[in-house]
């Protein structure tokens, strides 16, 4: 399921609505933010997350143009997931600036080392497919991962209680299991189709 113009509030419907809008994306990203140890948070994107973030793009740009509305769309829906995959966004988190600083340079690459597990199999996550968000040695404090997953995948992440998120970099070795409420939001991402 993408976006498309129809499936958005005018800037005026959406400033009358905003307030109660936010709260429910606040409460639904709530089971879809996963924290990996203290410095590392995905947001499970979705059709809801993402169509927040278009309207709140559009109201703060002030986008009226339908052009220009589309191009947003654009730009975000390849953040949707497409029913075999599940699409985040990847945070990295450190709230001194100057550790954060050299903290961009020993997490060099660690984009491409985030994976799930389960089956007794690691999915590595595909980073920054829109753009390169790197330098040569130093890695962004954002990043955009898709987990794709073939047919038999899917069919073994449905069928998995016991599901991990982690990073195998050398500056940054965490994992975290999956819980329920989690789980069942991206099991609605693989039915998405």
């Amino acid at each position: 399921m993408k976006l498309k113009i129809s499936d958005l509030l005018s800037l005026e419907q959406y400033d009358k609505q905003r307030d109660n809008i936010k709260k429910e994306v606040i409460s639904h990203k709530k089971n879809r933010t996963l924290p990996i140890g203290d410095n590392i948070v995905l947001i499970f994107e979705d059709f809801l997350t993402i169509k927040y973030q278009v309207q709140e793009m559009l109201r703060i740009e002030k986008i009226f143009s339908e052009h220009e509305i589309q191009q947003e769309i654009d730009a975000y829906n390849p953040l949707i997931p497409d029913g075999d995959n599940f699409k985040a966004t990847m945070l990295i988190m450190f709230p001194d600036v100057e550790e954060r600083k050299i903290m961009l340079f020993k997490l060099y690459d660690i984009e491409n080392k985030i994976w799930i597990a389960f089956d007794d199999q690691k999915i590595f996550a595909n980073a920054d497919e829109d753009l390169d968000r790197s330098t040569d040695d130093k890695t962004s404090a954002v990043h955009f991962l898709r987990f794709q997953l073939t047919q038999k995948q899917v069919a073994g992440f449905l069928s998995s209680q016991d599901i991990e998120v982690g990073v195998d970099h050398p500056e940054y070795s965490k994992k975290v299991k999956l819980d329920s409420y989690a789980r069942s939001n991206l099991i609605a991402d693989l039915s998405s189709k």
